[in-house]
């Protein structure tokens, strides 16, 4: 017989058959992790106060941002954990990027909001190459890496996607199950991905 401990609940598994119901937790103990940029970061965290869920903004000093409740400013040691080789990226993501030591303080920064997260959520546009477009399409390739799940909402086809593993598969609007999760995505989330974040918010805890 295989027994676990659901993470976040302390639930008992037996053989994947839960032995109780669900508990449902308060509001208070779900935070957001994110970067607090402007655009979808901003709205996550809008949204994240309004609910209130607490919030984990990862930035570092120079790094203008439109959150600063639960503002978190790494250190450059602390960024160093989060390093990635610029050839590794690049081969991941089938595009180049600005090699400048903002653009890489950046990505070190993702790092901490997708390592400490249970689920990632995130606002965009899915790629043909199966990439999300722009530099926050590096926390969806973290969260596949990591074999965490990763939800897209796809500003242009305006649904929601899921990586089975192999591939992006369209599912049914998601709800956020982790404690701690990362929201994160396009600086420029149209009226329909400012609603999908919304919404989310109101189906997982309303």
């Amino acid at each position: 017989t295989t027994l676990r401990l659901q993470c976040d609940t302390m639930r008992l598994v037996v053989s994947g058959q839960e032995i109780q119901p669900p508990a449902r937790l308060p509001v208070a103990a779900y935070t957001l992790l994110s970067g607090g940029a402007p655009g979808t970061e901003a709205a996550f965290g809008e949204t994240a106060e309004e609910f209130g869920l607490g919030e984990c903004h990862y930035s570092f000093a120079g790094r203008t941002v439109a959150r600063d409740r639960g503002l978190v400013t790494l250190s450059s040691a602390e960024l160093k954990r989060g390093d990635v080789s610029m050839a590794y990226l690049e081969a991941h993501m089938h595009r180049v990027y600005p090699a400048t030591a903002l653009f890489k303080k950046v990505l070190q920064s993702i790092w901490y909001q997708v390592n400490g997260a249970g689920e990632v959520f995130v606002i965009g546009l899915i790629l043909a190459d199966g990439t999300v477009k722009g530099g926050t399409g590096w926390a969806a390739e973290l969260a596949k890496h990591q074999h965490k799940p990763v939800h897209v909402y796809d500003q242009e086809k305006r649904e929601w996607f899921t990586w089975s593993g192999t591939d992006w598969v369209t599912e049914e609007p998601p709800v956020i199950t982790a404690t701690r999760f990362a929201g994160t995505g396009t600086r420029f989330p149209s009226d329909d991905g400012r609603k999908a974040i919304r919404e989310l918010f109101v189906r997982s805890f309303s």
